[in-house]
């Protein structure tokens, strides 16, 4: 009787490895969550780095308001027109 009862304990045991181990069992679902958990903590990752480049982007925009409004002021202007027409007619 005794082989008995350890026979049932072992088939008992092996059926739940086996549970965890076929694609259908426990382990699949663990995974899944696994897998889902990795890609929330992957997606507010990605929240933080869209909105690092959204300032950065508004910072160069600013910028390069800033540039342009310095280049096209008036002696600005006629310093770069002197410089290019300089450098036009130098001769070879």
């Amino acid at each position: 009787m005794g082989m008995v009862s350890t026979s049932s304990t072992v088939s008992a045991s092996s059926a739940r490895t086996a549970d965890r181990q076929r694609p259908g069992g426990r382990n699949r679902a663990a995974a899944w969550w696994r897998r889902r958990a990795r890609a929330c903590r992957a997606a507010a990752e990605a929240g933080m780095s869209t909105a690092e480049y959204a300032v950065g982007t508004i910072a160069a925009c600013g910028f390069a308001a800033v540039l342009y409004k310095i280049v096209t002021s008036g002696p600005v202007r006629a310093a770069l027109t002197g410089v290019i027409t300089k450098a036009l007619h130098v001769p070879f």
